[in-house]
């Protein structure tokens, strides 16, 4: 049995990227919503997304590993102006 690892095309890469933020987006949105919301049952409801929602980006993660480019991180970052 030969083991080979598969990789996704550039644009599967970027789909999923954007699938990824995406559902960033949408537990953010959840989460803070939460906290303005009176109902209970909506409440309930949102946590319900925000852990649907926290479980797909993981998911998604896993299959973004197999992308075949990485961004590069720079050796050198630029120093934050603190003044």
């Amino acid at each position: 049995m030969i083991n080979q690892q598969q990789t996704l095309t550039a644009h599967e890469s970027l789909e999923i990227h954007e699938a990824i933020n995406f559902k960033t987006l949408c537990l953010a949105k959840s989460k803070l919503m939460q906290g303005l919301v009176f109902d209970q049952e909506l409440k309930d409801l949102m946590q319900k997304d925000v852990e649907q929602s926290s479980q797909a980006i993981a998911e998604l993660q896993a299959v973004y590993a197999k992308a075949p480019f990485h961004a590069p991180v720079p050796e050198f970052r630029p120093t934050p102006i603190l003044n």
